[in-house]
């Protein structure tokens, strides 16, 4: 799966608008006169083609490695969750990875917003709801018996891993998604990205949340 090329939904964002005004400003040029509109076209044109010639001279992040620890018989495990956070499966997961060691788990859920909500910095909503699933996935850990912690992170799942992997060091990171074909961290090569950028182990897990309620029923 291609990796995506935005380095943050912000980033995409900024994209879309400078694309509506790059034809905008095309068109009044055209307008007015199309000989100034074929003016613009060429300048804003030479303008885009640097600018990508320049991005993709650009050397890739450096991969980010987590901060060590001493406790040998400790396992941390790094889980970036949102609405997949309170699935059974990644919880048997955690379960797993942790195996027989003493497991310390610090689980971040970024706070996914919608566009509209972003460009007019609303951020609150998604935090609050970020803050609900993460709370609720929590004290199920807890009432597994598994250490757990948490924090709403930051709403690019891959910068919320490198600030958390700033503070806690993991053995390992879990990346939670839905199933393929309703999972945008797939789409946009979450999983991909995040084992190109950081150097600790990976484990991804597919949460299906539709079949586990199915199963409750």
């Amino acid at each position: 799966m291609a990796l995506n090329p935005f380095r943050s939904e912000a980033e995409a964002y900024r994209f879309v608008w400078l694309t509506i005004g790059y034809f905008g400003l095309i068109v009044a040029g055209a307008v007015i006169n199309k000989w100034l509109g074929l003016a613009v076209f060429i300048v804003l044109s030479a303008v885009v083609l640097w600018w990508f010639l320049q991005r993709e001279e650009r050397e890739p992040p450096p991969r980010t490695a987590p901060r060590p620890h001493d406790d040998t018989d400790e396992r941390r495990i790094l889980v970036i969750a949102n609405e997949t956070v309170g699935g059974k499966a990644l919880r048997d997961t955690i379960q797993e990875r942790v195996g027989g060691h003493r497991g310390n788990v610090h689980v971040v859920s970024p706070a996914l917003n919608t566009p509209l909500r972003h460009w007019v910095s609303d951020e609150d909503p998604a935090r609050i709801e970020a803050e609900r699933r993460l709370d609720a996935s929590l004290a199920r850990l807890r009432a597994e018996g598994i250490e757990a912690d948490g924090e709403v992170g930051d709403g690019d799942p891959l910068q919320a891993i490198e600030d958390a992997l700033r503070t806690f060091g993991a053995d390992e990171i879990v990346i939670s998604t839905h199933p393929e074909g309703r999972s945008h961290w797939l789409e946009r090569g979450v999983v991909s990205g995040a084992r190109e950028r950081f150097a600790v182990p990976i484990t991804h897990v597919v949460v299906d949340l539709e079949a586990e309620r199915e199963e409750v029923r």
